[in-house]
């Protein structure tokens, strides 16, 4: 598959402004529970298909939808990705769009909200008229947003909503990330042959999908290793003080502790703990990435470890150009969300110029048909399943700095000595 590269010749980009076209639909009730589509490899591994027709192009604007955080508690995972998709959507205009028409991003704010995110994705598809929408980060969201686009036929592809129900919804919703069982197994791994940890502590958010998942899926990974798992705690998104079930955790003398949950409390779990004198490691998963953990875990969480998609200091070339691109027109270094979502809204475009017409089903054949996208974060071809396999990377943090430290592909072999 050929990767569209101007992007990387091109340090800055002018934005488009374009005003959004009307454009015509036609939502029509999806069935629950019925067989596949037979159109491409888009329906397989589906449970449920629909028999709207999808918002179609009328005018010389493309509009893609995008929904996400960009303001809430996980704010910083919204902006990101937001970033992310505006570059590549510049990059495209820049080289003359997709078969001679513009792309415009309609961006709709959900506020780190499951409810708000349905909302916000009705009103891409119904007001806004999207073709194909991007997001969300949460798997909360993504889980709540994916069935209003797989009712309407409009293709969605998240950047980095990472539990596995997310593409279950149906065969229109596609990730560009690995998913929970997978990182978690990542994560089981690394703790057990790189920290040589045989009992570890789990401690979950119970109000996120993404942190039960990963808690489920690590806790099968590492008992199948021989380890074992001396104390399960939980806690709400709002709770604040978090010493009583990290007390009972410092009781069972964990090796270390899997908090697989957002950087939005990961910082003070990490923060409290070593207030009460837990010195061992804390290890999360990607809901980890973002500079903001150090605002409320500061040096607390020196010596935690994380799993993640791609490493701003790999030295891949790739990887080095967007950064270097990303920095020169953001100000800032990227983060794995921002790969993740150029990734994300650059597999889209190919597959649109790919694709037979700029319709739900064809639009939703082409991304399922890709295979061998060379992206920032690596790699990508889908499967049956509307996933992207590709390995997983393990960041060490220390000095307020995410360093990388190695690369994970097969979780399921031991890791060579180091």
């Amino acid at each position: 598959m050929r990767r569209y590269n101007s992007f990387f010749r091109n340090k800055a980009c002018p934005a488009y402004l374009v005003l959004p076209v009307v454009l015509s639909i036609a939502i029509f009730a999806g069935c629950n529970g019925c067989k596949p589509a037979n159109s491409g490899n888009g329906g397989q591994g589906s449970n449920n298909t629909s028999t709207g027709s999808g918002n179609t192009v009328t005018g010389n604007t493309i509009v893609v939808g995008e929904y996400g955080s960009m303001t809430g508690s996980e704010a910083t995972f919204g902006q990101s990705t937001n970033n992310g998709i505006q570059l590549a959507a510049e990059q495209i205009n820049n080289a003359g769009g997709i078969n001679g028409k513009t792309v415009s991003i309609a961006l709709e704010d959900d506020a780190s909200d499951a409810t708000k995110a349905e909302t916000a994705v009705k009103r891409l598809i119904d007001e806004k008229h999207v073709i194909a929408v991007l997001g969300e980060v949460a798997s909360g969201s993504s889980m709540a947003g994916g069935p209003v686009c797989q009712k309407a036929q409009v293709p969605m592809i998240s950047p980095s909503s990472t539990n596995p129900a997310v593409t279950q919804i149906g065969d229109y919703i596609f990730r560009v990330c690995f998913i929970d069982s997978y990182q978690a197994a990542v994560v089981a791994r690394f703790a057990h042959d790189w920290l040589h940890a045989t009992k570890v502590a789990i401690f979950t958010n119970k109000s996120i999908p993404y942190s039960v998942g990963f808690s489920d899926n690590f806790k099968t990974a590492f008992t199948g290793m021989g380890g074992q798992i001396v104390s399960e705690q939980s806690y709400s998104k709002d709770d604040k003080d978090y010493r009583g079930a990290l007390t009972a955790i410092q009781a069972a003398n964990p090796q270390a502790i899997l908090v697989p949950g957002y950087y939005s409390d990961a910082g003070s779990i990490a923060k409290q703990a070593r207030d009460l004198g837990i010195k061992v490691p804390l290890l999360g998963g990607d809901g980890w990435d973002s500079q903001a953990l150090f605002m409320t875990g500061d040096d607390a969480v020196d010596g935690c470890y994380f799993s993640d998609h791609v490493a701003m200091d790999e030295p891949d070339p790739v990887v080095q150009n967007f950064v270097k691109t990303y920095q020169a027109k953001f100000n800032q270094r990227p983060d794995a969300l921002a790969a993740l979502a150029f990734d994300a809204a650059d597999l889209l475009f190919d597959a649109m110029k790919r694709a037979k017409s700029l319709t739900g089903p064809d639009i939703r054949d082409a991304v399922a048909s890709t295979k061998d996208f060379k992206g920032v974060t690596g790699t990508i071809t889908i499967d049956a399943d509307r996933n992207a396999k590709k390995p997983a990377v393990i960041i060490s943090i220390k000095d307020r700095h995410f360093t990388y430290l190695t690369t994970i592909a097969d979780p399921s072999q031991p890791l060579p000595p180091h």
